[in-house]
């Protein structure tokens, strides 16, 4: 049964090769094949699910250097679920998605297939090291998935994910380089024993601040957010969803390793967690609130709510190990998150499906006579306002118990702090109402200004049954948990307490108590307030959406490019000069001293060797005084052309003759190269010594340590 884990892991890398194959025979196999290959995976992870409790464990110790090690436990067991689950549907919906006006789906199906053998494989990860290394798979791969349209803003967005990708991920291939350095191992299991007799913490905070900073730009965390609104819109919405949905989770996944193996009860790095998700949190929302962009929106809020999930993070760690309503809070709005933003994105993907347009003024209407796609979006949008009965309430009242929980025993002068930390996620909260209501009424309220248009919306046939499974199959989820949460969301926050290293509560979780209800209902009410007093006001002009987020403040093109393209090049070079300065400095006044007179000593010593050799061991007969210097072929060869030249002379050259003796020529030619091979040659031996001594003096350091 252990075989389960590597199954897992590599069975879509070796599927997304066979599919490929098949592509290039006939794309309807290909589409099945794909289908079959998803079906499988997912009925492993439902295996997977079953073996929980038992536990398994995989070990591959020569996998480069530092093993490969997998192990199933509750959480990755659910989440290995999870990502199942949305493989499946999304491949389910890109058959009628992609059907009509997309190229390059044997790429895209390749790679989707890679992406998910490496997101299992990093939920599936014993030790950071094989994390980071599915880590790395999951992001190269996924780029192909933001560059498919080929077109200048999707190459574009795909250059700033990529950019993302690369730098984030070196920083933390950094960070555990430094923690292995620091504590001896990238074990899960045995990073928080060995962080404990850790005695400075500030090199603790460090290391942790750089393998969290790639994984929170995965997330998409502030401030290496800036790849997340920009890659779902140009990206398949398939992609998308699963962009938004679970490869935003591994970075998740990643920053919980740390603070719950690292920093499991430290104030500190709870503190800098919540303010990041905090920030994350408001700023997504906000950015949503001004979007006219159907995408665009479900991606800003993708960021928003990642930013309540951080917060549960850092409650978490505030609280420590008995922060279990802050870490259930967390687990059940990680699920509730991939499964809601699965349902919308293909909802979008659903109307652009139709229409290849996304701006709202020109999708207006699209979904009023399309009951699937009606009832899809409703209960996803009702999911993530947090509306009682649905599943995003409940996470999002105990994530805010969480932080009641933490002002009730806050030390003095932090209590006023997160108060007001309380007061962001309920604003945050008013905002993601306010901008879901806005896509809601625009699609299934509003008629299209043009009359024609409309009547076209109307008149389009319905959906075909792909698109109906992969929406409804997506959407019945989420009521479902909200309802009845005792057996879905609870039992997979309960399967996630040794992962998070929590006692389960002390009492049971009262869900509709009248204090969550009264947080859901103060949100629901500031997001009333945002709608009719911002959207219908501030952000409408003439009854159309317009966009009013001023491009100055976009963090990419105002900050990080500039930064790489302006700023950077112009601080390396002056370093670059710098440098060339000091070393021209050094290479003169003494690397090149020293190099004249080790080489003028070692030619010396050669030629006083040669020489003594020469007169004694190889001493040579006597031989007559031969006036030419050089070889016989050089002689030879220079009495020839001396020939020739006077046989000219005395023909058609009188007036001019040649005067050139070619032996001495050649003979001198070849004594100069003679000498110069000579030099080159010790030149280079005597680089190759000092060479050698270099490596013998590198490996006697290593060897002492």
């Amino acid at each position: 049964m252990n075989m389960l884990l590597p199954f897992l892991a590599l069975w879509p890398i070796g599927a997304a090769v066979a599919c490929y194959i098949i592509g290039r025979v006939s794309k309807t196999a290909r589409d099945w094949a794909v289908r079959a290959c998803l079906a499988l995976e997912f009925a492993a992870a439902v295996l997977a699910l079953g073996q929980a409790a038992q536990g398994l464990d995989w070990n591959l110790p020569g996998f480069c250097g530092l093993g490969m090690h997998l192990m199933l436990d509750g959480f990755r067991a659910v989440y290995v679920l999870v990502a199942g689950f949305m493989w499946l549907m999304t491949g389910i919906f890109s058959g009628d998605y992609f059907a009509s006006h997309y190229r390059n789906r044997n790429r895209y199906y390749f790679f989707t297939l890679l992406t998910m053998g490496g997101t299992v494989g990093m939920f599936l990860s014993a030790n950071l090291y094989t994390a980071f290394i599915f880590f790395e798979i999951m992001s190269m791969a996924s780029y192909a998935w933001v560059a498919h349209d080929e077109k200048s803003a999707a190459m574009r967005a795909a250059q700033t994910y990529l950019a993302v990708a690369v730098i984030c991920g070196m920083v933390t291939l950094m960070g555990l380089f430094l923690l292995y350095a620091k504590i001896g191992t990238l074990e899960i299991s045995e990073i928080y024993r060995a962080a404990q007799v850790v005695s400075n913490k500030a090199e603790l905070y460090c290391i942790g601040g750089l393998i969290a900073f790639g994984f929170a730009a995965k997330a998409g965390a502030f401030p290496m957010h800036i790849w997340l609104p920009k890659a779902h819109p140009v990206a398949p919405a398939p992609a998308s969803a699963l962009l938004s949905g679970i490869l935003t989770k591994t970075g998740v996944f990643g920053i919980l390793v740390i603070s719950c193996e690292i920093f499991a009860q430290d104030a500190a790095w709870g503190n800098a967690v919540v303010l990041i998700g905090e920030i994350t949190m408001f700023l997504g929302a906000l950015l949503a609130l001004f979007s006219v962009d159907l995408k665009r929106t479900l991606a800003c809020s993708s960021m928003s709510q990642i930013g309540f999930i951080l917060v549960g993070v850092g409650c978490r760690c505030l609280l420590g190990e008995h922060g279990a309503l802050a870490g259930y809070g967390t687990v059940m709005h990680m699920l509730n998150h991939s499964l809601i933003k699965l349902t919308l994105f293909q909802c979008a993907g659903a109307v652009y499906m139709r229409l290849h347009k996304l701006d709202l003024n020109e999708i207006r209407g699209f979904g009023r006579k399309k009951p699937v796609l009606h009832i899809a979006f409703l209960l996803g949008a009702l999911g993530i306002m947090g509306v009682p009965l649905f599943n995003g309430y409940i996470s999002k009242s105990l994530l805010h118990e969480g932080i009641l929980e933490y002002i009730a025993i806050a030390p003095q002068g932090m209590w006023g702090v997160y108060k007001a930390a309380e007061w962001v996620f309920l604003i945050s909260g008013g905002m993601t109402a306010a901008y879901m209501t806005k896509l809601y009424i625009c699609l299934f309220v509003e008629k299209n200004e043009d009359k024609a248009e409309q009547k076209r919306f109307d008149d389009m046939p319905a959906f075909g049954w792909k698109t109906n499974v992969a929406l409804l199959g997506s959407a019945v989820l989420l009521p479902a948990m909200g309802l009845l949460p005792q057996y879905t969301l609870q039992k997979a926050a309960e399967m996630s307490l040794s992962f998070l290293h929590l006692h389960a509560p002390e009492h049971a979780i009262a869900y509709f108590s009248m204090e969550n209800l009264q947080g859901a209902a103060i949100s629901l009410c500031i997001g009333a307030v945002l709608y009719f007093g911002v959207v219908r006001t501030l952000l409408m002009k003439k009854k159309r959406y317009v966009n009013r987020w001023p491009e100055k403040l976009d963090l990419e093109n105002g900050v990080y490019r500039p930064l790489l393209e302006k700023v950077l090049p112009g601080a390396l070079g002056l370093l670059a000069q710098v440098g060339d300065g000091l070393f021209e400095f050094v290479l003169r006044k003494v690397l090149k001293p020293i190099s004249y007179f080790v080489t003028r000593a070692a030619d010396e010593a050669a030629d006083g060797a040669a020489v003594l050799l020469m007169d004694t061991v190889f001493k040579s007969p006597k031989q007559e005084h031969v006036p030419i210097v050089g070889s016989r072929l050089s002689y030879a060869f220079g009495s020839f052309l001396n020939g020739a030249a006077a046989l000219l002379n005395r023909t058609v050259r009188r007036s001019k003759p040649i005067e050139t003796d070619f032996v001495a020529l050649f003979a001198a030619w070849r004594d100069t190269m003679s000498d110069t091979t000579r030099r080159i040659t010790r030149s280079v031996s005597f680089g190759l010594l000092l060479l050698c001594l270099c490596m013998y003096v590198i490996f006697a350091y290593l060897l002492s340590r």
